[in-house]
């Protein structure tokens, strides 16, 4: 019955199905971007798993691919299994407020940064500054936030963050 123990759940089963596929079909190139895709995910959950991942995979050369694949699949599902908080949560929207702060006009600006901190004291659902903030990378074509997967780690249709 706890929303945010239930999203954090079913985010590890899709993360764990996509960790799957990576390992499935391994090469660096992939690490890379499947490292690159979940950076803002990780950041959520475990900033210090976040930054330790960072380093695995710029340092993947260094190991071989057996005890590569494991180090970093056993640090990607612990360093999610840590709850996301609305600090963290807070924390990864501001980042990612810094990719559109150029692009953003005052307005634009006012408001998701509003929405970002209606939520980091409550007042409102992950959900709202998430649909804002995504709304601004599709418009503002940021390819770099469009492949993050904390913007959408499982279908919609679960309606998951609506209660976060």
């Amino acid at each position: 019955n706890a929303a945010p123990l239930r999203d954090n759940f079913i985010v590890r089963v899709f993360a764990a199905h996509r960790l799957q596929q990576l390992l499935n079909h391994f090469s660096l190139q992939a690490l890379v971007k499947f490292q690159e895709a979940h950076k803002y995910l990780l950041l959520a959950h475990s900033p210090k798993h976040a930054r330790l991942l960072g380093r695995l995979v710029a340092e993947a050369k260094k190991y071989e691919e057996e005890d590569l694949k494991k180090r970093y699949a056993d640090a990607f599902m612990h360093g999610l299994s840590c709850a996301a908080t609305a600090k963290k949560n807070s924390n990864v929207l501001q980042h990612m407020f810094g990719f559109l702060k150029k692009q953003l006009n005052a307005r634009e600006k006012t408001d998701l940064l509003a929405s970002i901190d209606d939520y980091r004291r409550g007042l409102v659902p992950l959900v709202v500054p998430l649909t804002l903030l995504g709304h601004y990378v599709k418009v503002r074509e940021i390819s770099y936030l469009l492949n993050q997967v904390y913007l959408h780690p499982h279908p919609k249709e679960l309606m998951l963050r609506n209660h976060v």
